[in-house]
């Protein structure tokens, strides 16, 4: 009796449960006619460093040291005080915001040519900041922070560029920006 009793709850704590799981969202889908007007455009050989009040002559290229778990670094970190403004490198369409182990807070942007624009261990995103937005070159997106793999480090932008979709074909964005 006893055991038949826990089975009964056990099966509606399961059943309630499953009740208030809630499906996966669903990502965004970005508008074809601004995607493919991206696609379309050219990328600047030259980019503007996207943290306010940071010159072009503070960078370190830091492209391709060694990261945790045999990983080389896919980006440049850009030191600047937590909380200082991070603006969008490019034009583009926010195309994923989301928090992540690896890179904390983080943005995503499509960008000209279908490039791929990352900004990882973000404070924060700008309020209000939303998949599927339209950034201009220069719009605020975000604020320096240290969040995800970053925690005991200094806070920083890591700002990295894919050419061949989402996370896949990394460039080194140094060159970009000096």
């Amino acid at each position: 009796m006893r055991h038949s009793i826990s089975y009964t709850v056990l099966g509606v704590v399961m059943v309630l449960l499953s009740a208030c799981a809630t499906a996966p969202k669903k990502p965004t889908p970005l508008p074809n006619t601004q995607v493919n007007k991206l696609k379309n455009m050219r990328l600047d050989n030259r980019l503007p460093v996207p943290v306010k009040g940071v010159s072009r002559s503070q960078l370190r290229d830091t492209w391709g040291a060694a990261r945790s778990q045999g990983r080389s670094h896919e980006g440049i970190d850009i030191m600047a005080e937590r909380g200082t403004k991070v603006y969008s490198a490019t034009e583009g369409l926010v195309a994923d915001l989301r928090n992540n182990n690896l890179g904390g807070k983080v943005i995503w942007i499509l960008g000209p040519a279908g490039t791929w624009h990352y900004y990882a261990h973000l404070d924060g995103h700008k309020r209000g900041l939303s998949v599927g937005d339209t950034v201009r070159k220069g719009d605020l997106i975000g604020y320096v922070g240290n969040t995800g793999n970053a925690r005991h480090t200094a806070p920083h932008l890591h700002y990295g560029i894919y050419l061949n979709g989402k996370g896949r074909g990394a460039v080194n964005p140094y060159p970009y920006l000096r």
